[in-house]
């Protein structure tokens, strides 16, 4: 196991988010010393992919042999039209730290976020997701879905509070 893919919900934001991003960290800091991760694929969207891409940027100052690899669905414009200024700089600034970054197609169309989660899943042996599982249309759900199939470890954070 050397490489890890996120999928996740955009609404990450709650009253928890910096217990849920110290989490985050902690464990993919464990998978750095104890499991050998090595490399790590984000698929750019806002919310748990953003989280995560800089959860891994910040662990690269401390493990610099680790690699943070974005892999997106179209164009970077078209990825953030409706976007804020503020979540277009953040995304800009990951991309300018990420050691690779990989267009599943050119433009945007129905269907390449789906074409860009089965590529993530393609290049992990484990899946960290923030999954809400009353999602069970939404493309995180799918992604796991696909991870499942493919027989790879799937790492949930999403607490639920029902359970």
């Amino acid at each position: 196991m050397k490489r890890a893919c996120f999928t996740g919900h955009r609404n990450v934001e709650d009253s928890g988010t910096a217990d849920l991003r110290q989490r985050l960290i902690s464990i993919l800091e464990r998978g750095i010393t104890n499991e050998g991760l090595t490399d790590f694929y984000a698929g750019g969207a806002i919310g748990w992919d953003t989280m995560c891409a800089e959860a891994v940027l910040a662990l690269k100052e401390k493990y610099g042999h680790i690699k943070l690899h974005m892999v997106l669905p179209c164009s970077n414009r078209e990825q953030t039209y409706r976007w804020t200024r503020e979540q277009q700089k953040t995304f800009y600034e990951i991309l300018s730290q990420a050691d690779t970054v990989e267009y599943t197609s050119d433009s945007y169309y129905q269907g390449c976020m789906k074409v860009r989660n089965a590529r993530l899943v393609e290049l992990a042996d484990i899946c960290f997701c923030y999954l809400d599982k009353s999602k069970k249309k939404s493309g995180t759900a799918q992604t796991v879905r696909m991870a499942l199939k493919k027989h790879i470890m799937v790492v949930n954070f999403w607490r639920d509070t029902s359970e």
